[in-house]
């Protein structure tokens, strides 16, 4: 009962933090579930992605209705994801908890460090155009290696695909963020497949953990939007991508045989690392802020004096 309940926190956590920032499901639960819970990385991201089968199918049916979803670009992402996500939830369930927990914890690890590069800018990038072809290349293999880190790593899907996608095309963000959430679903389902071919009874016997995981989610889900209302990406997210980094990162460093004082040095590094960029990037948004205020309250120039101007200027 204690297990369960911890799972449902881990459930109710992640909630709130995806909720807010438009990711980190994911890497928030499985790394809980793991530290929490107890649970071996394999069975972590096996009961997260059987979780996600409800959330990641309501999710694309309510981006649909809303008009938020390019096909062509899901289908293009989203079946090399699955095939990715299938692989990596078959390796992982095939490796040992010994061997699987500094494979999972590395890719945590990164997750965080990716959330953090990415909010400390304070503003997403400026697409950029890029050709067809080239795009058709970049997508397919964006896919494949979100769905193999997604289901190895259990979670990573949108930290990796939504930015990425945000940089390569003309988009909106909306659309991105529905398509990247509507894809996933397809990757769920084929790493929920191959952990069921993996690890078929270990995840019949943790479907207990599965309907925690949902209930903690569903329960906090209200309080994301209230959340986001009231706090800064910038400092969620750094908050998050630290978070993941200092907790993950201890394992990884202990895989290695490192001397005593390596992974103190570490944790400060990271410490200092995650608290710069976090500052960072909630100065940007401030600022970025500010001018728009200024902006919207200057006042506005009529069209008759901007064309005589614009003549004065000519003539001139």
């Amino acid at each position: 009962m204690r297990t369960l309940i911890l799972i449902a926190l881990a459930g109710a956590i992640a909630q709130l933090v995806d909720g807010a920032l438009g990711m980190g499901f994911g890497a928030t639960s499985t790394t809980m579930l793991i530290l929490a819970a107890g649970l071996g990385p394999a069975q972590a991201s096996a009961v997260v992605h059987t979780a996600e089968l409800g959330t990641t199918l309501a999710s694309g049916i309510s981006h649909w209705r809303f008009g938020n979803v390019d096909w062509r670009l899901a289908l293009r992402l989203g079946v090399p994801g699955a095939v990715g996500a299938f692989l990596g939830a078959y390796v992982l369930s095939n490796l040992s908890t010994a061997a699987a927990a500094p494979v999972t914890a590395g890719i945590l690890t990164a997750i965080g460090l990716h959330l953090l590069l990415r909010f400390s800018r304070g503003a997403p990038h400026h697409a950029v155009a890029a050709d067809t072809r080239r795009r058709g290349r970049v997508l397919g293999l964006l896919g494949l290696t979100g769905g193999f880190i997604d289901a190895s790593g259990g979670g990573g899907w949108g930290p990796v695909t939504a930015s990425t996608l945000m940089s390569l095309r003309h988009a909106e963000p909306r659309r991105v963020v529905g398509t990247v959430n509507t894809s996933e679903f397809l990757v769920t389902a084929a790493a929920t497949t191959g952990f069921a071919i993996g690890m078929r009874e270990e995840l019949l016997a943790h479907l207990p953990a599965v309907a925690a995981l949902l209930v903690g989610g569903v329960i906090t889900a209200p309080f994301a939007a209230w959340l986001v209302s009231r706090m800064q990406p910038g400092l969620l997210g750094g908050a998050v991508g630290t978070t993941l980094m200092l907790v993950n990162a201890p394992r990884v460093v202990g895989a290695l045989d490192t001397a005593t004082w390596v992974l103190p040095a570490v944790e400060a590094t990271l410490l200092a690392l995650g608290v710069g960029l976090t500052c960072r990037g909630v100065h940007r948004m401030r600022k970025r802020a500010r001018v728009q205020v200024v902006d919207e309250a200057a006042p506005e120039v009529p069209e008759s004096v901007e064309r005589g101007c614009v003549g004065a200027g000519t003539a001139g």
